[in-house]
């Protein structure tokens, strides 16, 4: 596979504030999330351990109780079944990646693109 720029890469809305678009395969998935102040705020869990990496902009990164301030990178541990969210700070685009490993089947739409890539 040639090698592939985020912004050449679809992303998809979320909802109001928020898009994504991911890279890589069921074994390992990346996926870059664009969130913009005022975003709606969601505190979620998940089964499974996921890793953040904030690249652009400053934010709260809710990790259970704990609000972590963050900024490029910065990473975070979000351990599985711990409720967690991010909260933009300022006026700037908040970017971050997350990585799952295994891919979270529910994202795997997001990788449809590459198939028909050399």
């Amino acid at each position: 596979m040639k090698a592939v720029r985020w912004d050449e890469i679809p992303d998809e809305p979320v909802r109001p504030g928020i898009r994504r678009r991911g890279f890589g395969t069921r074994e390992v998935l990346l996926v870059m999330n664009h969130c913009e102040p005022g975003m709606d705020l969601r505190p979620h869990s998940h089964e499974f351990d996921q890793i953040a990496m904030i690249t652009k902009g400053r934010a709260l990164y809710h990790v259970g109780e704990e609000p972590n301030e963050v900024g490029p990178g910065s990473l975070m541990l979000i351990p599985a079944g711990v409720e967690h969210y991010i909260e933009p700070l300022g006026d700037a685009v908040v970017e971050n990646i997350d990585i799952f490993a295994p891919a979270r089947e529910d994202y795997l739409h997001l990788v449809e693109w590459m198939r028909d890539r050399d």
